[in-house]
């Protein structure tokens, strides 16, 4: 029988919460009705988090186990489980049981019905305010910035069709990114309540000190979605406004020396202004004529198209 579902859920360091994460997933989904996988990806865990997970695999080969030679990150962890999934669905959930198994279900109903991507939202969230208030503000940041509009960027739990999400190469922080990300396939993205828990056991592996890598993530995530194939469009239009800009500063002092009104001497932090800009305005410019002959390289090479077909009918 075909696999329905892949659920892949990074850890490191969750021992204690191991046992009862396996155990509520798979009776939770064996009452789904469905066939599944549970692909647990130990990221450089340190303590008896693999040897926990694979006496429990001995005895139950819809789990599998991913195990990273080092601490990579929750990124790497998510691609990694996307990569080696192979269900015709993919979910993703966190390993310290704060989301609940049992909206699996209920999200996947909603890609039945046509969405592409399901995404949690942990509107009764059991967190402390510190970490509510900043992942509050990051939310806005995000919708506001990338255009798609969600309250709840970072909880886990998301559901994707797995023709969707696997094509994506994904580093730095970018799994926060992945309903945006995919955006640009013109996906339809679904956000639903979800039960949110209060954590049992240990302390957040992956918080929010990572905020600086996030923002810079979240430019260049804005960068792809916008000018990926057109690059020119956006250093261009830079470097021909600062480039005008010192034109016309040149040209002003220009004027006033040919009239005898000023000295250059006089003027020259402006002239040296002027000059600064027209050649920082050239260089942006070949920069952006450089990104566009990699852009075309980049998709030429490897035959990628620029567009993404939903279906295709003939009679």
């Amino acid at each position: 029988m075909a696999l329905e579902l892949s659920v892949v859920i990074p850890i490191r360091n969750e021992a204690p919460a191991i046992p009862e994460l396996v155990s509520e997933l798979t009776t939770t989904l064996t009452a789904w009705g469905r066939a599944f996988e549970i692909i647990v990806v130990d990221d450089g865990s340190t303590d008896e988090s693999f040897e926990i997970l694979s006496r429990l695999q001995a005895a139950d080969p819809r789990l599998r186990i991913i195990r990273f030679r080092r601490n990579f990150g929750q990124t790497a962890a998510f691609a990694a489980g996307f990569a080696h999934s192979r269900g015709r669905l993919i979910a993703t959930s966190d390993g310290d049981l704060q989301n609940d198994p049992r909206d699996i279900p209920s999200m996947v109903e909603w890609i039945e019905k046509g969405y592409d991507i399901v995404c949690g939202w942990r509107k009764d969230r059991k967190d402390t305010l510190s970490r509510r208030v900043p992942s509050a503000l990051a939310n806005r940041l995000i919708s506001a910035v990338t255009r798609v509009r969600l309250h709840d960027y970072g909880c886990s739990l998301k559901v994707f069709r797995a023709e969707v999400i696997k094509p994506l190469k994904l580093y730095g922080e970018m799994h926060r990114f992945l309903p945006a990300i995919a955006s640009e396939q013109g996906v339809a993205i679904k956000e639903v309540e979800v039960n949110h828990r209060a954590r049992k056991y240990g302390e957040s592996k992956y918080g929010i000190s990572r905020t600086v890598r996030v923002v810079l993530d979240l430019v260049t995530v804005k960068f792809l979605l916008s000018y990926a194939t057109r690059p020119l469009q956006i250093f261009g239009l830079i470097g021909l406004v600062m480039g005008l800009g010192g034109v016309m500063i040149c040209g002003w002092l220009a004027i006033l020396r040919l009239r005898e009104l000023a000295s250059l001497s006089q003027r020259m932090p402006l002239l040296l202004l002027g000059i600064l800009l027209i050649f920082t305005g050239f260089q942006l410019v070949t920069l952006g004529l450089l990104a566009e002959l990699q852009a075309r390289t980049y998709h030429e090479s490897q035959d990628k198209p620029v567009y993404v077909i939903r279906e295709i009918r003939e009679s």
